[in-house]
This record gives structure tokens, sequence and C-alpha cells, in this order.
């Protein structure tokens, strides 16, 4: 199951990831999912393909499925890949599990846009990019 992500980023859970409740506070996930969402952009090389320098990815949408409670010291990993590119857009898949036993903590996905910053506007995803994730993920998307 662990293999079928390209990327995974290694998370010490820190003390101050834990909330009143004695778990790890829900936002930490996406905090998690963003150090792995940043592991893949550097994976892929992903600043040196923005045709324009105003260009970049941004966040669009990010859901977090919470399976069971995390607490300080755990020890995670937090797995992703690309399930899904589009014309502007492409699509995050993340598992968190822990790394002593293998026990999957929560999932979840992200959308990312190309963005052209200067006007505010998405713009088409460039090719390069697209080029670098299939050859990351060792599959083609159609």
């Amino acid at each position: 199951m662990f293999e079928q992500y390209r990327v995974i980023q290694p998370i010490s859970v820190r003390w101050a990831d834990m909330d009143r409740m004695g778990h790890v506070n829900n936002a930490k996930y996406f905090t998690y999912c963003e150090s792995a969402r940043m592991a893949y952009f550097a994976a892929i090389r992903l600043d040196e393909h923005g045709e324009e320098e105003s260009h970049g990815p941004a966040l669009v949408t990010a859901t977090c499925n919470f399976l069971r409670q995390v607490k300080h010291p755990d020890e995670l990993n937090v797995g992703v890949r690309v399930v899904k590119i589009g014309r502007r857009t492409f699509t995050h898949d993340y598992l968190i599990w822990q790394r002593e036993g293998g026990e999957a903590v929560a999932d979840g996905s992200a959308v990312i846009v190309w963005v052209d910053y200067a006007i505010g506007k998405s713009v088409p995803l460039p090719e390069a990019a697209k080029e670098a994730i299939a050859a990351l993920e060792e599959r083609r998307f159609d």
C-alpha cells in the first residue's frame, strides 16, 4: 500500500502539535501534508517549470479524514502522489501512517492550480511540469 506513494515525508510529532485534549490538533495534519507537498514539489523540481516568473502553484482545496488519534512522540510518514492531472490543476492524494506498525492515521487530498499571480488567474499547467509528474509517478495521465 505504501509503495504507491512516490514521495514519503517523515514527520516527528512535536509536543507543541498536541491540543488540550491530549492528541495532535486537527490543523497539524494539514501542516504535515503541506510538508509532503513541498517535498513532492522539490522531487519534480516544480520551481524550474514555470514559463513566467509570476506563474506557480496555489492550493485551492484540501481535505483530511482523521482515522485515529496521534500523540507525542509518535513518528509518522506522509505519503503523497498525484492521482489526476487536468489542464490547469493536479490532485494530490495523501496517506499518513505511523512508522512503527504502519497503521494509517489519516488520509486526504489536495487540488493545486497553476496560477499567474500577477493577474490572479489560473493558467495552463506547463507541459514540463506534467512530464515531470508523469516521470516521477511512472505512469501516463490522460
